[in-house]
């Protein structure tokens, strides 16, 4: 799974958190209560295996108008070591009608009784581990009437979900599709729902013809019946997991691609038919190049991907079925502005396909050996097919965004066992942080025995549940090393390392001595094996060393003085570093060492001392024109343009990336940095922005002209209106926001309505923006109702408890705005702010 909506919303509070100031004091009193759960008490086993799933065959047919489904089930099973006579299966919410055992095609019912989650089955006799049977149970499906808990991830856990069922929604496709992680499965199927069965299993879904059918393996069979209905019979061969278990039904547009002999194919809803190709085309790639890295073919027999709408947790690894949210669906113009975002949540769910599909986790506890690999894989692919840069960007964002969690959630062993919820498990922790241990893991050992580990694992591994043990036996077994130290610190442990660095030279002895001492507050020492560059002479020395000590110091000799001293010379250690040196080192680093890390660690320096050092000033207009556009990007976002020596080195090159970079996110950055100097030079360059082909090109040309001619960018908003997504509805808004016209607040609003998914949590952000910015009062109070309308659709206390506390920001700010008004607008701005406070309270109310 790639939780593309729970990584946003960490960003996103972790904003929220800091502007409501929230205090430390009540992060720590939250941490403690947390620790105080009694649920954290509860050792958090692998499921006990008292019979074994072989083999799962499900006939089903699906009720639109009561959103029911009605299935047959005929479960294989046998017991797993002793000799069982009784057979436990989870079932949610369902009505069941039969439960019998089948034997030579006769079935013979069977007593049972069913408390709403679990079926407790009395067999007709005492089954031997070398006897299997078969059960039959007839059932009806109830997701809508399910209330399970879901997690942050996803707003429910109902496993089954009927999208526009009645068709009522003109603006909505009607579609079926399921999602089983972590245990939803369960609701549709009776099944024993745990990631330590695996089993193989066929499906026949019974649909009106119009509709097009996906499922896990091969389509075996399509037969059309009677009542003008179609049944397709889809057959999987190799076993898995419950979880993955999948079905989806609906109006697709299926595109056509191969591997190797073997079906890829693309479904996505019939606007997007054309842009397929652009979408999902480079996985045939990825299958290449995962199983060369891995040595281990892809397994299964063919790799669909599919979109869901109202789908809100990124995507999900079903075994030859991946389904995603309908953000991934997006035309050639907006992926110019993707930086390749979709391309990794496809290569996450890919490499699931080995580490989570083919050798799966036997618990949640020890879900990092799925989804920290998968979290990892990114980077593998962005480094084969973009470059060190583009990977060492995506791991330096995913670092952040796991400090960041910990600064208000606290931190937490990656293999845990103790934990409130399983949908814990799924968290910056076990994502992010997992595959930057994966990275360092890669360092430590090298590349080759890094792989022909992740080989040996998964050829041990395939097709059974694995924990994290058993990738340690895997790597001490390929490089005959001891690994325990390497994973108790991070994988049984948590936090990680803060290191202050520091050097003495002698240069009567001609030597250097770095100091490393570990500085973080608990008393854990960690183990660093790490790689320390000395540049001198137009050369550069590697020497390895291995720091195990709180305080540690290494003395290296030396000819020519270093120009540098590059400590964690592959920048792969995850730790918060102090590193006390000149800023000419940091000048020498950016031109020099070869590493992203190197140019952005050099170019923050630059940034921090551009207000008093002229090479500083000198580093960053040097690194405008980086050779990664990533880099680029960030350097303008760096610049302090009010500095007279900043602007008069930097403007010239800032113009000419606004006019002709090949980025357009570089092009983007430029024109933002140009429109804060409200120039009327720019505006020419601005307009002509407006015309560009990337979306976040034209708002940031539009929001420039916007500050130097309101009505000329009015205009021109009013012409990009046919064709508008991204940052350039917000743009628009904006420059409506301004203008005032009562009657531009309808694109707003429509534009809102049309968004679904996840980009449907980004728009609200920019829609209410737009409403606190607005004094009209009808407007306002459709925002208000279509944002709270969301918060229900997503169910989820972190966006709920977000919008809430922002509406009450926006309710104070429209009150004090109406103190210094009068008249009819003090009156509208006050019913705004009362309206919106309402809503606040309600929304905050309905938090469960």
């Amino acid at each position: 799974m790639n939780l593309h909506l729970k990584q946003s919303l960490m960003g996103m509070l972790i904003g929220g958190i800091a502007g409501l100031g929230m205090s430390t004091s009540l992060m720590a009193q939250s941490d403690k209560a947390a620790q105080e759960d009694p649920a954290l008490k509860i050792y958090r086993a692998s499921a006990t295996k008292v019979n074994d799933l072989v083999h799962t065959k499900l006939d089903v047919r699906f009720d639109y108008a009561k959103r029911y489904l009605y299935g047959k089930a005929w479960i294989t099973l046998r017991p797993h070591f002793y000799a069982t006579d009784s057979l436990t299966l989870d079932a949610k919410g369902m009505d069941i009608k039969e439960v019998a055992v089948v034997k030579a095609g006769k079935s013979t019912p069977l007593k049972y009784s069913y408390d709403d989650l679990q079926l407790h089955i009395a067999l007709d006799k005492s089954y031997k581990a070398t006897e299997s049977y078969i059960i039959y149970i007839s059932y009806t499906a109830k997701p809508d009437e399910l209330k399970v808990k879901g997690s942050a991830a996803i707003s429910d856990a109902k496993g089954l979900y009927f999208i526009n069922p009645d068709g009522k929604d003109p603006k909505k496709p009607t579609q079926i599709w399921t999602q089983g992680e972590t245990e939803s499965s369960s609701a549709w199927f009776p099944t024993i729902d745990k990631t330590n069965q695996k089993c193989t299993e066929e499906i026949s879904m019974t649909v009106e013809k119009k509709y097009v059918t996906l499922s896990n393996g091969k389509l075996v069979s399509q037969k059309n019946n009677a009542d003008g209905t179609r049944t397709d019979t889809w057959k999987m061969d190799l076993p898995h997991s419950p979880y993955l278990f999948m079905m989806a039904v609906g109006e697709y547009a299926i595109v056509k691609d191969t591997w190797r002999g073997k079906e890829v194919n693309y479904y996505v809803e019939k606007p997007f038919e054309k842009y397929a190709k652009n979408i999902f085309g480079n996985t045939p790639e990825m299958l290449t190049f995962y199983s060369k890295i891995l040595g281990y073919d892809y397994p299964w027999v063919k790799y669909s991907q599919i979109t869901g709408r109202d789908y809100v947790s990124g995507a999900m690894e079903n075994t030859t079925a991946t389904l995603h949210g309908e953000f991934i669906q997006k035309t050639d113009r907006e992926l110019l502005d993707n930086n390749n975002y979709n391309e990794s949540v496809i290569a996450h769910e890919l490499f699931h396909h080995w580490f989570g599909d083919l050798a799966t986790a036997e618990s949640w506890s020890n879900l990092t050996v799925n989804e920290s690999f998968a979290d990892y894989s990114e980077y593998l692919w962005l480094e084969h097919k973009y470059g060190k840069d583009a990977a060492d960007e995506h791991s330096l964002e995913a670092a952040q965004s796991y400090m960041s969690m910990v600064q208000y959630a606290g931190d937490k062993d990656l293999v845990r066992f103790h934990y409130h919820d399983k949908e814990d498990m799924f968290d910056q922790i076990t994502y992010q942080k997992g595959g930057r241990i994966l990275h360092m893991l890669r360092n430590a050992v090298g590349d080759s025995a890094f792989f022909k580990s992740l080989n040996l694992y998964l050829k041990t591994n395939a097709f059974k549940a694995t924990e994290a043990h058993q990738l340690r036996l895997a790597v001490e077994e390929v490089t005959g090393r001891d690994m325990n130290w390497f994973f108790n610190e991070w994988y049984f442990g948590k936090g990680f390392p803060q290191l202050d660095i520091s050097y003495k030279y002698n240069d009567a002895a001609n030597t250097v001595t770095v100091i490393l001492q570990q500085i973080q507050k608990d008393s854990k020492v960690w183990h660093i094996p790490m790689a320390i560059d000395i540049y001198a002479g137009g050369k550069a020395d590697r020497h390895n060393i291995f720091m195990e000590n709180r305080v540690d110091s290494f003395t290296f000799s030396y000819t020519t003085k270093p120009d540098l001293v590059n400590v964690d010379a592959d920048k792969v250690v995850l730790a918060k570093i102090d590193d006390h040196r000149a800023f000419s080192t940091y000048a020498y680093q950016y031109a020099h060492a070869p590493n992203y890390m190197d140019r952005h660690i050099a170019i923050d320096e630059a940034a921090d001392a551009q207000a008093t050092n002229p090479e500083a000033v000198k580093l960053l207009v040097l690194a405008l024109k980086d050779k990664y556009h990533g880099l680029r990007t960030y350097t303008i976002g760096k610049l302090n343009l009010s500095n007279e020596a900043v602007k008069t080195a930097a403007l010239p090159i800032l113009t000419d990336l606004a006019k002709q970079d090949p980025s357009s996110l570089v092009r983007a950055a430029a024109l933002q940095q140009l429109g804060e100097l409200k120039d009327p030079q720019y505006a020419a360059l601005f307009e002509a922005a407006t015309k560009d082909k990337s979306y976040a090109v034209e708002a940031a040309g539009l929001e420039g002209l916007a500050t130097l001619d309101l009505d000329k960018a009015y205009n021109i908003a009013k012409q990009l209106e046919g064709d508008t997504k991204g940052k350039l509805v917000n743009a628009i808004a904006g420059v409506y926001a301004r203008k005032g016209n009562a009657s531009d607040v309808t694109f707003v609003a429509t534009k809102f309505d049309e968004t679904s998914g996840q980009d449907k949590l980004n728009a609200a952000f920019d829609y209410l923006g737009f409403l606190s910015k607005i004094n009209n009062t009808p407007a306002v109070i459709k925002g208000v109702d279509q944002v709270k309308a969301m918060t229900a659709q997503f169910n989820n206390s972190q966006v709920s408890t977000y919008i809430s506390n922002w509406m009450q920001e926006i309710s104070k700010s429209k009150s004090q705005e109406a103190t210094a008004t009068t008249g009819a607008n003090r009156d509208e701005l006050l019913k705004q702010a009362d309206y919106m406070a309402k809503a606040s309270e309600e929304i905050r109310k309905s938090i469960k």
